[in-house]
């Protein structure tokens, strides 16, 4: 089934992770994908081809589905990071959705967690993707990258964190990003 959709996908296995592959006929360039399992060192590579499979097939409007991923390490949070480099430049966006408990502890952990659009649900995803959601506004509460500490900003723009002093950008997406 995943070869109908990325050509050879499915030519190669993991024991610990599993992808599985559903276009989102609703989204131009759109792919849902599966994961099922755990992704870290070991598997990080095979996890980073598939990944690459997907982006060479045209897919560049991803919603990662972890419902099923009970575990993730610090390379699959690489993975995630390069992937929304690569897609990002090609109009294209990631999605994580349904994220579990330990995985999303990881991303919180490593100052991710902010970095990464995170919906509950396939619709609010969709949603997402095409653009039919309100714009994100401020005020916005979110906690800081670094030291966690609860921060408020009332604009876009530059700051410091009251707690580590670190400096923090909030875009007019509200996006923040350290620097």
């Amino acid at each position: 089934m995943n070869n109908d959709i990325v050509p050879a996908f499915d030519d190669e296995k993991n024991k610990d992770v599993s992808l599985r592959l559903q276009k989102l006929e609703q989204v131009e360039g759109g792919l849902l994908v599966y994961v099922t399992g755990y992704v870290d060192l070991y598997n990080s590579d095979f996890f980073r081809r598939c990944l690459g499979k997907i982006i060479e097939a045209g897919f560049v409007k991803l919603v990662i589905d972890m419902s099923k991923t009970n575990y993730i390490s610090s390379t699959a949070v690489g993975a995630f990071v390069n992937l929304l480099k690569i897609v990002k430049p090609l109009n294209g966006d990631v999605v994580l959705q349904q994220i579990q408990p330990k995985p999303y502890e990881v991303l919180e952990l490593l100052g991710f967690s902010q970095f990464f659009i995170i919906k509950e649900n396939l619709n609010e995803s969709v949603d997402y993707l095409v653009g039919h959601l309100e714009p994100p506004q401020f005020p916005r509460v979110f906690a800081c990258p670094v030291c966690s500490k609860r921060l408020k900003a009332s604009k876009a723009g530059r700051f410091r964190c009251s707690e580590c002093k670190t400096i923090l950008t909030i875009d007019e997406a509200t996006r923040v990003k350290l620097g």
